[in-house]
């Protein structure tokens, strides 16, 4: 749901410019593909945790079937998931925060994608949303 397609592109001085079409943002530099694939998923947290403490809408990702996409991990995507189901709902942190019972800063810690939360916690607020989680391995 939230794989984004990366483009890395070989830099003049050497190395590879890491970029992703869908989040201008998102932007690194690496020496080879391997590393420029690790630092775009590091890249894409932070560009998306950006629009997530700026109350945007997430980027949608294009369709890439050939190319190579990257995701955030698997707790910043249930995270982001939440976020993105509070958006489409119009439901604001003061209302997940009452259906939770829930103080304000658990819900803010719960939406930092940089904050180790607990899967229950996540599970808790997903259900609150009338969604449910689903993980899948490829």
């Amino acid at each position: 749901m939230f794989e984004y397609p990366v483009k890395l592109t070989p830099a003049e001085e050497g190395g590879f410019v890491v970029t992703f079409p869908d989040i201008p943002e998102a932007i690194t530099q690496s020496e080879d593909e391997e590393d420029g694939l690790l630092r775009a998923k590091d890249v894409l947290e932070t560009a998306l945790a950006m629009y997530v403490e700026e109350s945007r809408n997430l980027p949608t990702p294009s369709p890439d079937k050939d190319g190579v996409t990257v995701a955030p991990g698997v707790m910043q995507c249930a995270k982001l998931g939440i976020y993105q189901a509070m958006r489409e709902q119009g439901i604001r942190k003061t209302e997940l925060a009452r259906r939770l019972h829930w103080h304000m800063p658990q819900v803010d810690r719960l939406l930092d994608l940089g904050h180790a939360s607990r899967f229950s916690q996540v599970e808790r607020a997903i259900s609150a949303l009338g969604r449910r989680i689903e993980l899948q391995m490829f």
